[in-house]
C-alpha cells in the first residue's frame, strides 16, 4: 500500500481507504511543520485539562447542585458534549504524536471517533440552539414567558443529538483499522468491502470524500454559524432599539461569542474544504504540503473551542471579577441560575420583562 497522504488516501492493489479527517494531508519533513506539530500537541493537551475540568465543573453544578431550568438544561447538554469530546483527546494526542498511526485497536478506532464526531457536532448544534433560545426570549418575550418551559427544552434538545448521530453514520459503516505492509496501523475509512475493483474503490472514495466534506462544511459549520450570527445580530438590534440596561456588556459578550466560534472553527473548516476540493488531485499527485502544514494547528484550534464554551457561556454571564471573589461552585450556580424573569415549569412570573432579564443573563 502506498500512503499518498496521512489524511488523504491509501492506495492498495486490493483495497482503497482514506483517513478519518478528509483534509489531513500531514507532512513532517520541515522545521516549520514539526514546530506546528509540537505546538498543536501542546494546545490539545491544554484543551484536555481545561475542557475536562471546566466542563466537569459545569456538569456537577448544573446537574447536581441546581434545580433544572431551561437555561441549565441547555448548559448541561453543552457541557456534556464538550466534556465527552475533551475526554477523548488523549487518544487523538497519541495518534498525533505517532504521526497518525493508531495503536489502540479496531474497537477504540470506531468508539473514540464516534464519540468525537457526535460530541463535536452536538456541541456546535447546541450553541446554535442556545442562540435561538436567547433570540426568542428577546424578540418574543410574551411567548417565552408563557411557553418556554423545561419540558419543551428537553424535547428540543433531543434534535441536535439525533442530527449529530445521523452525521456520524459514515464512521459506523466505513471506519476501521488498516495495517500497511510495513506493519503500521492506521484508523481510516476503508472501502475494500464495498467495491470489487481498484478503480471502483477509488471512485467510491473520491465520491464519498467529496460528499462528506461538503456536507460537513455546510451542515457542521456554515448553518450553525449563520444561525448564531443572525440570532445575535437580531439581539443587538433589539438592544439598540430598546436601550436595555447595561447594554454595553451584552454587546461585548455577544461579540466574543460569535468571534470566538468563528475564529476557532473557520480555519479548520477552510482547510477541510480545500482538502476536499483537492482530494482527487492529492490521490494522484501527492499532498499539497502547504495545506498539510496547517492541518494539525487548525484541528487543535477547533478542539480548543470545547474548553472555551464554559467561559463564554457561563463565566462571562455576569460580572466576572465579582464572581472570582466567591467560591467557584457558588459562582457557577449563580451564573447558570434562571434569573427572576426566566421561565420554567414552575415559575412563569417575573419582576422584569423576559427580554431585559435575558440580556442581563447573557
Amino acid at each position: 500500500m502506498k500512503k499518498t497522504s496521512a489524511g488523504g488516501a491509501y492506495e492498495m492493489e486490493t483495497n482503497f481507504s482514506i483517513d478519518l479527517n478528509e483534509s489531513e494531508l500531514v507532512v513532517y519533513d520541515s522545521t516549520i511543520s514539526r514546530l506546528l506539530w509540537i505546538l498543536s500537541m501542546v494546545v490539545v493537551s491544554i484543551t484536555f485539562f481545561l475542557g475536562v475540568l471546566g466542563n466537569g465543573l459545569v456538569i456537577w453544578v448544573a446537574g447536581f447542585r441546581m434545580a433544572h431550568t431551561v437555561t441549565t438544561t441547555y448548559y448541561l447538554n453543552l457541557a456534556l458534549a464538550d466534556f465527552s469530546f475533551t475526554a477523548t483527546l488523549p487518544f487523538l494526542l497519541v495518534q498525533m504524536a505517532m504521526k497518525e498511526k493508531w495503536p489502540f485497536g479496531w474497537f477504540l478506532c470506531k468508539l473514540v471517533h464516534i464519540v468525537v464526531d457526535v460530541n463535536l457536532f452536538g456541541s456546535v448544534f447546541l450553541i446554535a440552539v442556545i442562540a435561538l433560545d436567547r433570540c426568542i426570549c428577546v424578540l418574543h418575550p410574551v411567548w417565552a414567558q408563557n411557553h418556554r418551559t423545561v419540558s419543551l427544552a428537553r424535547k428540543v434538545i433531543v434534535g441536535p443529538w439525533i442530527f449529530a448521530l445521523i452525521l456520524t453514520l459514515p464512521i459506523f459503516i466505513f471506519l476501521t483499522t488498516v495495517r500497511i505492509p510495513g506493519g503500521d496501523v492506521y484508523c481510516t475509512f476503508n472501502f475494500g468491502r464495498w467495491a470489487k475493483t481498484d478503480e471502483e474503490r477509488l471512485n467510491a472514495a473520491i465520491t464519498f470524500e467529496t460528499t462528506r466534506g461538503i456536507i460537513r462544511f455546510i451542515i457542521g459549520f456554515s448553518m450553525p454559524m449563520s444561525i448564531v450570527a443572525i440570532c445575535y445580530g437580531l439581539i443587538v438590534v433589539k438592544i439598540h432599539r430598546r436601550t436595555l440596561v447595561n447594554s454595553s456588556r451584552p454587546l461585548r459578550v455577544l461579540t466574543a461569542v460569535v468571534a470566538t466560534f468563528f475564529i476557532c472553527w473557520f480555519p479548520f473548516q477552510l482547510v477541510a474544504l480545500l482538502g476536499t476540493i483537492w482530494f482527487k488531485e492529492a490521490v494522484f499527485s501527492g499532498p499539497n504540503k502547504i495545506l498539510a502544514m496547517f492541518v494539525n494547528p487548525t484541528s487543535s484550534l477547533a478542539y480548543f473551542n470545547s474548553c472555551l464554551n464554559p467561559m463564554l457561556y457561563v463565566f462571562m454571564g455576569q460580572d466576572f471579577r465579582e464572581r472570582l471573589i466567591h467560591s467557584l461552585p457558588s459562582s457557577l450556580e449563580r451564573a447558570l441560575s434562571e434569573d427572576s424573569g426566566q421561565t420554567s415549569d414552575t415559575d412563569t412570573n417575573s419582576a422584569f420583562p423576559p427580554a431585559d432579564t435575558e440580556m442581563k443573563a447573557i
